[in-house]
């Protein structure tokens, strides 16, 4: 190990709060100020430890009498062996120390597109949340028009994307080096746009061409959209770890739908979310040409012999009990 040394102070997700840098040995780490390197900490001792050379070369630093000590983990040590990687608490301050011909790895490829980051991005997520809730309200009122609804309805989706999204960024501030709320006040705007407008196209479809399986099975696609939402959130405060993080929520999607169909089972014996597709709209948008009476006088008699068939087996089972 060549110097100078570094002394590193650490956050608890390993980030670097702040450096110096050490010419030569010893190096005296303590509250006081005759130190080489001053501890803003009142748990550490006026001179709580000694840097310097061991006979073999390595780097030792050695307890001198204080009261809590040096800790490795949740082990005390009085004398310990100073690695690149080696973190020791004192007091409540974590460092380490590393020698100026320490490697460090490679530089990252730059995958942040931060283009999609700051205020205009943030702006949009919020105008997209709020007038996403607005025009759920416009959908969903039936009762004489209040202005009063259509007040809140907005301030409420852009408080929900407030209050998300800042739980993302206090994370990414937390696990990163940025807070990024931006960037995930997009991801919200775009996720909740995503599934209304999903649920609203999948209708118009179903109707227009008799693909009930759109609507009997849109859970899925939501748990999917939920999914993506939150990697995005994740990919964002570790961009990284993407591929991992993609392996992870398809995961989790998949457990998510498979959740969907057994409740779906429990509660109505069926793994659809409905029996029939519930949204009717107006007779234009039809493209699918409407069935015959024949037809439908046939699906009626298929029924019809069904039923019957159950009602036959259904005396004989309680005969037999």
């Amino acid at each position: 190990m060549k110097g100078p040394w570094t002394v590193e102070i650490l956050a608890r997700n390993g980030e670097v709060l702040h450096r110096h840098r050490a010419a030569s040995l010893p190096i005296r780490v303590g509250r006081a100020y005759d130190n080489d390197f001053i501890l803003d900490d009142e748990y550490a001792a006026a001179h709580h430890a000694l840097i310097e050379q061991g006979p073999d070369g390595a780097l030792v630093m050695r307890d001198l009498g204080t009261r809590n000590g040096l800790n490795i983990g949740r082990k005390r040590v009085k004398e310990l062996t100073l690695g690149g990687d080696t973190v020791v608490r004192m007091g409540h301050t974590s460092l380490r120390v590393r020698a100026a011909d320490f490697p460090v790895p490679a530089e990252l490829r730059d995958r942040t597109m931060h283009g999609w980051e700051g205020l205009l991005p943030g702006v949009v997520g919020v105008l997209l949340a709020g007038l996403v809730a607005l025009f759920v309200t416009w959908l969903l009122d039936a009762e004489p028009f209040e202005l009063l609804n259509y007040v809140l309805a907005p301030g409420a989706g852009i408080g929900a994307a407030l209050l998300w999204s800042s739980l993302w960024a206090f994370l990414n501030r937390l696990f990163g080096r940025y807070t990024r709320l931006g960037r995930h006040l997009f991801i919200f705007g775009c996720g909740v746009a995503a599934l209304v407008g999903f649920r609203l196209l999948a209708a118009v479809i179903a109707y227009a061409w008799s693909l009930e399986w759109l609507t009997r099975y849109g859970s899925h696609v939501a748990v999917a959209t939920v999914a993506g939402i939150i990697y995005f959130h994740l990919a964002t405060i570790k961009p990284s770890l993407r591929r991992r993080l993609r392996a992870i929520c398809a995961a989790a999607a998949v457990l998510g739908s498979g959740l969907v169909l057994i409740v779906n089972q429990q509660q109505h014996g069926r793994l659809a979310d409905e029996l029939y597709m519930s949204v009717l709209l107006p007779p234009e948008l039809r493209a699918s040409p409407d069935a015959t009476v024949a037809e439908y006088i046939a699906d009626v008699e298929a029924m019809r012999a069904e039923l019957e068939e159950e009602r036959e087996v259904q005396p004989a089972a309680g005969g037999g009990n």
